[in-house]
């Protein structure tokens, strides 16, 4: 077993090494759940047999220690009663290769569970969602609001609420489904989005907003223009550019499905969002590689809900909800 064990391992370690180096592309929930999988066999064999293995040996050692020492007791000799402790307390020692894994169990699977069902922390790598969210914000995502999903398959098996517009929704890239993406929801299903000339328009119907002082970007260095939006029933900050046109060339645009639903021009872009569809966009709007570019985004790519900022080492006053 101790062969096999660092087999195991080894594979373990060798796939979290490639990985990291970029020759693989990696999946955590698929890592997880096979660590999940493989130290709960372990978890069970150390239950089952080999615990119960070295509790037998243990109780025999007693049993004839006690036998020899009543012996040697008729004979007059004192024996050493904390030679008996220290043999049982190594024989029922468990092994470094069931240390592990079937120790590691508990604490790999109540991660995989929270992970998986309840929330999942993030890190935000780019500036797309600022002024809402900051480069180095560590949020929170709810799993369970958008329904409850397998792990690794992320297939829904139980309903939960709808998307709306304004809610801040992590999601897998849809063209690298292994890449999670976080922005937010614009358009639901059978909305008519208009980004043109830099303002939102859903459905005919102008999306409310009103001008705030400049937003000076630590990262970029810059102020921009900042106005106060509201989506559905969330409002929320957003920033534009002003040196940056609100067209797009060809050679920006993607080719997504559904992309004859979306009409480009130099004025910005028109689409009409298909069922079981969303459609989304950074609050940094002219720095944010979103639906604009690669479409949209199929529930089956949803991971959830962001909305909490549990730490910024950088700034703990980001720390707290937010829309």
């Amino acid at each position: 077993m101790q062969i096999l064990t660092s087999m195991v391992l080894a594979a373990f370690a060798g796939y979290i090494g490639a990985w990291y180096f970029g020759a693989i592309e990696g999946n955590f929930a698929l890592l997880l759940f096979l660590a999940s999988v493989v130290t709960g066999l372990y978890w069970l064999a150390e239950r089952f047999h080999f615990l119960p293995q070295r509790q037998a040996a243990a109780a025999r050692l007693e049993a004839e220690t006690l036998h020899r020492r009543a012996e040697l007791e008729k004979l007059g000799v004192k024996a050493d009663e904390a030679d008996l402790g220290q043999a049982k307390e190594k024989l029922l020692m468990q092994p470094w290769w069931l240390d592990w894994t079937a120790g590691l169990f508990p604490v790999i699977v109540v991660v995989f569970l929270l992970r998986s069902f309840l929330f999942e922390p993030f890190k935000i790598p780019s500036g797309s969602m600022t002024p809402t969210l900051l480069v180095g914000d560590l949020i929170l995502v709810n799993k369970y609001y958008y329904g409850i999903r397998l792990p690794v398959l992320n297939t829904k098996i139980i309903e939960g609420h709808k998307p709306q517009r304004g809610d801040v929704m992590v999601f897998r890239y849809p063209p690298r489904p292994s890449q999670d993406y976080i922005k937010r929801v614009v358009g639901v299903p059978g909305d008519e989005v208009a980004y043109l000339n830099k303002r939102l328009t859903i459905n005919g119907q102008p999306v409310a907003y009103g001008e705030m002082p400049e937003y000076f970007d630590e990262d970029a260095m810059r102020y921009f223009k900042q106005y106060a939006e509201t989506l559905g029933e969330v409002p929320h900050r957003m920033i534009v550019d002003g040196e940056r046109r609100g067209g797009f060339s060809e050679a920006e645009i993607g080719d997504f499905p559904y992309r004859q639903s979306c009409r480009y021009s130099v004025e910005g872009v028109v689409c009409k969002v298909p069922e079981g569809h969303y459609f989304m966009m950074g609050d940094n709007r002219d720095n944010s590689l979103d639906s604009r570019y690669w479409g949209f985004v199929p529930d089956q790519n949803i991971v959830g809900k962001a909305f909490f900022v549990w730490m910024n080492f950088g700034n703990l006053k980001r720390i707290g909800p937010f829309n």
